[in-house]
């Protein structure tokens, strides 16, 4: 006797296996517990086997005859039903979000992407696997991935939300390139998330307080190793991590050059930086110290790893400056503001010695000037002004709307006016030691 829904739904577990038929093959299996299971009995090359089609109420009854009708033309075809669902898994498991994940983060790997990168890929992608891992990447639809973003956009995480539809997308992006899937979803999704307040880092640009923090700096009674970075991040304004991953040997003491090869660079180009002679001084003083390990700034726990990315944030707190006024990322503003506003220097030559890539596609292929020369005597010119700012007696000269630009002098040295000379030397040794 045929099953109906209602035999189904009022089906009663007993303390055995109780099984129910529908007829070719397929039955309904009342668990002990209370689970009810679909199941069609089939014989294939002289065989019994059983195929599991699913859970009742999940699968309704029509949707199971479906299923065993399905498997009965497979059977006249020659075709064992259990077989193909195994091969069609597998390859649903090749086409998934994660495998597909996964090759292009080997990619990455390939194209030699900084390890930085790679783990922030992976980071992102694991708020996505719980949602989309093991789904089919053809089956994926917006609706689905704004699932996965709003978990993490509900926990307060407006960025990391934005950046995983980004990250999902390259994902999908790449499966396209190769033939798995046919359109990005996540085009759909722009502007459903919310935005992030963009709060950019803490910096000091006013002249006057910007010689206060160089002197804090100098008397910073820390690490002198820290105090060091310290100097070094107000002078050369480098990004915070190619500073602290520094080593030696990529310093020409003959040429006064620092070069950061591209593996550390987050534009993945090698990147010069001109030394002055105050750079030049602090180094010197510092390869007493730690000049012993290949890294100028070696960490407390081990010499073959750098200090931590918090140590430099860490010391501006003890010295008195909140998160809000200064952090080390914020001397490059410092130095981007102020170099902007003497007016001596060309602004290709300062976004090009803060390793910046023009957006502009049709502009960047114009602008690949290194501006070598310009930016020698801009990195001297702006040590010489640090050393004026943090001098406790001298006369503030500013920069701004108030003061005068900075004008060459025919020696090649610089002043901020006719009247007010800028030192072209250290105005002592420096004392990394105390």
């Amino acid at each position: 006797m045929a099953l109906s829904d209602v035999k189904c739904r009022n089906a009663r577990p007993a303390s055995k296996l109780v099984k129910l038929s529908d007829g070719g093959g397929l039955q309904l299996w009342v668990q002990p517990t209370g689970s009810r299971l679909w199941r069609l009995a089939y014989r294939f090359d002289g065989k019994q086997k059983l195929l599991a089609l699913g859970s009742y109420p999940l699968i309704s009854l029509a949707e199971a005859r479906q299923a065993r009708d399905d498997a009965k033309r497979l059977l006249l075809a020659g075709i064992d039903p259990g077989k193909e669902r195994s091969l069609r898994k597998a390859d649903s498991a090749k086409d998934s979000f994660r495998a597909i994940a996964d090759e292009y983060v080997e990619k990455l790997k390939k194209e030699g992407r900084a390890d930085r990168t790679i783990s922030k890929v992976k980071w992102l992608l694991d708020f996505a696997y719980p949602t989309i891992g093991d789904m089919c990447i053809r089956k994926i639809d917006p609706a689905t991935i704004l699932t996965a973003l709003r978990r993490v956009e509900v926990r307060g995480r407006y960025e990391s939300a934005r950046r995983l539809r980004s990250t999902i997308g390259t994902v999908f992006r790449y499966a396209i390139a190769t033939a798995r899937a046919e359109a990005d979803p996540t085009i759909a999704l722009r502007g459903a998330l919310i935005s992030p307040t963009v709060t950019p880092r803490a910096a000091i640009t006013d002249p006057k307080a910007l010689g206060g923090l160089l002197r804090a700096v100098d008397a910073f009674d820390g690490q002198p190793t820290t105090r060091a970075a310290l100097k070094l991040m107000a002078m050369l304004f480098p990004r915070p991590g190619e500073l602290r991953a520094a080593e030696w040997e990529e310093f020409d003491f003959e040429s006064s050059v620092w070069i950061i090869p591209e593996t550390r660079m987050k534009m993945r180009r090698p990147h010069r930086i001109p030394l002055s002679k105050q750079a030049v001084s602090v180094l010197t003083s510092l390869k007493e110290i730690s000049g012993g390990g290949s890294l100028l700034f070696p960490g407390v726990r081990s010499v073959s790893r750098p200090i931590s990315e918090n140590t430099l944030n860490a010391a501006l707190r003890r010295m008195g400056y909140g998160k809000e006024e200064a952090t080390a990322h914020g001397f490059r503003a410092t130095a981007s503001t102020l170099l902007n506003e003497c007016g001596k220097w060309h602004p290709d030559a300062i976004e090009r010695q803060l390793a910046h890539i023009e957006n502009n596609d049709v502009r960047r292929a114009y602008a690949r000037a290194e501006h070598w020369d310009e930016r020698v005597q801009m990195m001297q010119w702006w040590a010489d002004y640090l050393d004026e700012l943090e001098s406790k007696n001298a006369r503030l000269i500013s920069i701004s709307d108030g003061g005068k630009p900075a004008v060459p002098t025919p020696s090649g040295g610089s002043t901020l006016n006719p009247t007010a000379t800028i030192h072209q030397t250290p105005r002592r040794t420096l004392n990394l030691r105390r």
